[in-house]
């Protein structure tokens, strides 16, 4: 491998410097000592096989000729077939005889056992018997051995070899703890040199345990001072405040179409009491969707427009909306000019694309549309108290008169960043809700959002049917297909949601996925042709497609459509799990749902419980593992987003719960969300410590690693 690719693969891990590498932790620990000979594997196992590499080649699939490196792997005991499907390099990177380690689930096909795009990495010995060691050094045998995150070109035996080379130099003795001694007393954590040790070469579990244990304490805990900090720091500010009587607000949720939750009372009043603290809020309103966030955001929005700037008896307080796509802003626009249309007051909507102003001069039920520039005017000299945008809001050439209150819909897919430039757009800090329909473990919430009040809304609007749930099982599609065709009959219509956008052969297959499997995973274009073709022929030009790869216009075009009932049938990947408002649907068909995280899946879901009506829920596995069935079951059974995030969070492990890296953690940071206790410390020692020493003056060597962080914050623009 050339030097330059070599550099490009470890950049791509993020490995610039020898600290990048000590910070690269495993990911798992695998142990010689549960090696197996390849005369006593079983097809259907997961296993470690140690040996030589024999015959390996490139060559070609016979299902839709996909590339393929294939070989054998040879021990003293007897012969395994291995494969890997769309990665040819492998054949280049590993020579004929070397040694290997391969690990994956062993197949059988026509009495052979193979292993089908397993992990494989050389190394410098095979061990021979139970205990040996494999990277043991100084005479210290042990079994256990590292396996690091890889990239293409750069293994984690090299790795290994690569970080062992770095803690021998001295390294360690010139690291600083950052963390105060008292707080590793505290909670008998090792210290900074032990744990590098002890997670890049443990003699047992136990140390491995530890220090990832310190590492997982330490990442939370500079998050809880980092957020509790800027906290305290956004509190200071002055703010303005926003005093309404609890009758006024009810008359105005009277107006609702519906009454009120108990919980959405509970919502209002605590948003009402922060803004009569003279303090600006910082409130995150989680709940379910359908739960009734926008109409909390509504009433609250009500209580800051009718209110005048201090000392004044004219003009009104502002208020900005910001939603994460144009479909959505669009929504809220339409929403709020039902709630506000009494009032005779100028709403208005900027986006990419166009500016929007309700009422029209010409028609005062209507919105028109308007120039930019109006626009901005118009924001600028308060005459549009309340604005509703994307992106867009937080141009700089976007300026408000006195912006009281800041709401911002499905808070984690807007960067830190982002809310505090719309945040802090004037000299007084304006109050932010921010609010979110994915269900986020406690844990989480607690850590990434350290730096706001939780809210949650936990009740449904009284009337709400809950959605029939049901596993469908291959051989019960077509008595399906027949309760959805009734339904589609009545005049209702149906999402069907695919894992995938295009075909297999177009799409590529991740490397690391056996091949079978991805190419049973359903496509939304594949998908769509067969529904039309074969189950549902009489909605013919009926079927529409949805997906991210679609320009915006296209999507909104095939939204609009949706809404208006002009399609019946929605084929679309998860694209539509946020927001999205279609009263009249109410049949959703998810196919592939092992593929989908249990809140993914339960936001899916609730696309279709926006009316009264009854609806349906279809869940199509290709899966029969235990795991699987177990989550599904789950996900049946269970009605509450929130309980099901936290059996995903136990169940699947952090990091497949939605990404951790749009929550801006590691892998060993997320496993300290499995454990409530290591928050809650994490927190209290950072409450403590802010307490008693904001500016960290007694610990230099903390606050220089919390201003390296922020300026290495991920933010997502």
């Amino acid at each position: 491998m050339k030097i330059t690719d070599q550099k490009k693969a470890l950049q791509k891990l993020g490995l610039n410097t020898p600290e990048d590498f000590l910070y690269h932790f495993p990911s798992r620990y695998g142990d010689t000592s549960e090696m197996k000979s390849i005369g006593s594997l079983v097809a259907g196992e997961a296993a470690v096989v140690f040996g030589k590499i024999i015959g390996l080649k490139t060559g070609k699939a016979f299902v839709k000729r996909t590339p393929i490196s294939e070989g054998y792997i040879e021990d003293e005991t007897g012969r395994l077939k291995v494969i890997w499907f769309h990665q040819p390099y492998i054949a280049k990177m590993i020579h004929d005889g070397a040694l290997v380690r391969a690990e994956g689930k062993i197949s059988e096909r026509k009495g052979v056992l193979g292993m089908m795009n397993p992990k494989i990495e050389t190394v410098a010995t095979v061990p021979t018997g139970v205990g040996d060691s494999l990277f043991g050094s100084e005479g210290e045998a042990h079994s256990l051995y590292p396996v690091y995150p890889e990239s293409r070109g750069v293994t984690s035996n090299w790795l290994y070899h690569s970080i062992q080379k770095i803690l021998k130099s001295g390294i360690l003795d010139e690291l600083k703890d950052p963390i105060p001694d008292y707080i590793l007393k505290t909670y008998n954590l090792p210290s900074l040199a032990t744990a590098l040790v002890w997670i890049h070469a443990p003699l047992k579990k136990d140390d491995a345990l530890a220090a990832r244990k310190r590492f997982a304490f330490e990442e939370v805990f500079f998050i809880q001072l980092q957020k509790k900090k800027e906290r305290l720091l956004w509190q200071k500010e002055p703010a303005f405040t926003i005093e309404k009587s609890a009758s006024d607000i009810e008359k105005f949720v009277a107006r609702f179409p519906f009454k009120a939750t108990e919980a959405q009372a509970k919502a209002i009043e605590s948003i009402m009491t922060d803004f009569r603290s003279g303090h600006a809020m910082s409130r995150l309103l989680e709940g379910d969707v359908g739960s009734g966030k926008t109409a909390v955001a509504a009433a609250t929005a009500y209580s800051v427009i009718t209110s005048r700037p201090k000392g004044q008896d004219f003009g009104r307080l502002q208020v900005a909306y910001m939603a994460p796509t144009e479909i959505l802003a669009k929504q809220h626009f339409e929403s709020f000019i039902q709630y506000f249309t009494y009032l005779g007051i100028n709403i208005g909507l900027i986006t990419g694309k166009e500016c929007r102003k309700f009422p029209s001069k010409t028609n005062p039920k209507e919105w028109t549309n308007i120039s930019r520039a109006q626009l901005l005017k118009w924001v600028e000299n308060g005459e549009i108290p309340i604005l509703i945008g994307t992106h867009a809001l937080i141009q700089k050439s976007v300026k408000f008169k006195h912006l009281a209150y800041v709401i911002i819909d499905e808070q984690h897919r807007f960067g830190t960043a982002q809310r505090q430039k719309l945040a802090k757009k004037d000299k007084i800090n304006p109050h932010l809700l921010s609010m979110t329909a994915t269900p986020i473990p406690r844990t989480l919430a607690l850590t990434i959002y350290g730096d706001l009040d939780l809210t949650l809304l936990d009740q449904m609007p009284a009337g709400r049917k809950p959605i029939i749930t049901e596993i469908v099982l291959p051989n019960e599609r077509e008595n399906t297909y027949e309760k959805i065709k009734q339904e589609l009959k009545a005049g209702r219509q149906v999402y069907v949601i695919c894992p995938r956008i295009d075909p297999p052969a177009e799409d590529g297959i991740r490397a690391g996925e056996p091949d079978l499997t991805t190419l049973q995973t359903k496509s939304v274009v594949e998908e769509a042709e067969r529904l039309e073709r074969e189950v549902f022929p009489e909605y013919k030009n009926k079927i529409g497609v949805l997906h991210s790869k679609m320009l915006p216009a296209d999507k909104e075009s095939v939204m609009e459509q949706f809404k208006l009932g002009e399609i019946k049938i929605l084929v679309a990947t998860s694209v539509v799990e946020v927001g999205v408002n279609v009263p009249n649907a109410t049949v959703i068909i998810i196919e592939g749902a092992e593929r989908f995280g249990l809140a993914q899946l339960h936001q899916l879901r609730g696309r279709v419980i926006r009316s009264n009506d009854q609806a349906y829920c279809y869940v199509f596995a290709d899966s029969k593992t235990q795991k699987t069935v177990d989550r599904l079951k789950a996900f049946k059974n269970s009605s509450n987003g929130f309980e099901l995030a936290e059996y995903d969070l136990k169940l699947r492990g952090p990091g497949e719960l939605s990404g951790n890296k749009q929550w801006g953690i590691s892998d060993i940071g997320m496993e300290a969300l499995k454990n409530i206790k290591m928050v809650e410390a994490a927190r209290t020692e950072a409450e403590y410590l802010l307490t008693n020493d904001f500016e960290f003056e007694k610990y230099p060597i903390l606050k220089d690693k919390l201003i390296k962080r922020k300026e290495g914050e991920i933010h997502f623009e």
